[in-house]
């Protein structure tokens, strides 16, 4: 989306609040400098270590959302939208000011956030159950909302594949109460879906999961990995982070557990373009909250402790160093010694 497009679609603005260092799992004043190396920022193995800045701090650059999620960097306006899904609204975070503004109210309770290889804002939306496109000039089209005669449950999040398809999931999240959307049935299993935008051929390309959540491709994509956020049914069972090879650009096979996030759950998960697997954690014991990095062998290198639970997460910044974590009230950012694969 240019920015001139963006400005005029802008439906408000919001003042926007001190950006304020965070360390050692407790906000700190914004006048109260964080000591270097910042503790947030945890070496759990030596592999990590390459990637953590030593005179960066976990910054706190916005405060007032009831559940952030979603994050999406536009590189080419220099702002990240993220949204704030039970104030049904979007919101915008502008890299040189700082100041947040309303992106779009209502949003359709929005929840995971992408772009296209065209650039193009790519939607999961909760009330309306559909995925959306918002367009260069800003009119949305729709582009799923339905699967065999059925209505989608609440598409929840995304990435799009180099070939332009469209890979969602749709755990239901949004028609479970009336909080994040509205309350009603579920039509169809809690699936994943392939989504081509041209031909707008949609195939379900997994059904292991009881409630399929973040995503994402590895560098190369000839991974795709996902999140379970379904309760377990014993205790004692995984909270699974799924890997599965990709087919062709199309299939998925070998499903499997990457990584177990009991003690919490993951959320929203993003890869580096070494391979690393950054994933959002919450619901967890003291030490839990942030975003925990796992090396592509599933073992876990690093942690950034929050003092909230953390939904979502994406790299950006004018060299897509810049780590952004959605994180229930607030946003955060971090700068590391790597860059996101996503692309653009």
């Amino acid at each position: 989306m240019h920015r001139r497009t963006f400005i005029n679609m802008t439906a408000g603005a919001m003042s926007a609040l001190a950006v304020k260092p965070f360390a050692q799992g407790k906000t700190q004043d914004a006048k109260t400098p964080v000591a270097y190396p910042d503790a947030a920022v945890e070496v759990v193995d030596p592999r990590f270590a390459k990637y953590k800045v030593q005179n960066s701090a976990v910054e706190r650059l916005y405060t007032g959302t009831r559940w952030a999620e979603g994050p999406v960097w536009f590189g080419d306006g220099r702002y990240l939208l993220f949204s704030d899904i039970p104030n049904n609204r979007m919101l915008r975070w502008l890299e040189d000011t700082g100041e947040v503004s309303v992106f779009r109210s209502p949003s359709n309770y929005s929840n995971g956030n992408t772009r296209d290889r065209q650039g193009r804002l790519i939607t999961c939306e909760h009330d309306t159950r559909r995925v959306t496109r918002t367009e260069h000039d800003g009119t949305i089209t729709v582009l799923a909302d339905h699967f065999q005669g059925k209505a989608f449950n609440a598409p929840n999040d995304l990435a799009v594949h180099s070939d332009g398809a469209i890979w969602f999931t749709d755990p239901g999240y949004g028609i479970m109460s009336n909080y994040e959307g509205h309350k009603a049935a579920f039509e169809l299993p809690a699936n994943v879906y392939r989504l081509d935008p041209n031909t707008r051929e949609l195939s379900v390309v997994a059904s292991d999961m009881d409630k399929p959540n973040g995503i994402c491709f590895s560098p190369d994509e000839k991974r795709l990995y996902i999140v379970d956020t379904g309760e377990p049914k014993r205790a004692g069972d995984p909270r699974p982070i799924r890997v599965y090879d990709v087919e062709d650009g199309k299939r998925l096979k070998g499903g499997r557990m990457f990584v177990d996030m009991r003690g919490g759950t993951s959320d929203g998960i993003r890869c580096d373009v070494d391979g690393n697997v950054w994933s959002a954690a919450g619901w967890g014991n003291e030490g839990f909250n942030g975003v925990h990095v796992f090396a592509p062998d599933g073992t876990l290198i690093g942690k950034i402790h929050l003092p909230e639970t953390c939904a979502n997460l994406c790299f950006g910044g004018a060299k897509k160093n810049r780590l952004f974590m959605a994180a229930s009230q607030s946003l955060y950012a971090l700068y590391v010694g790597t860059e996101g694969a996503q692309v653009p």
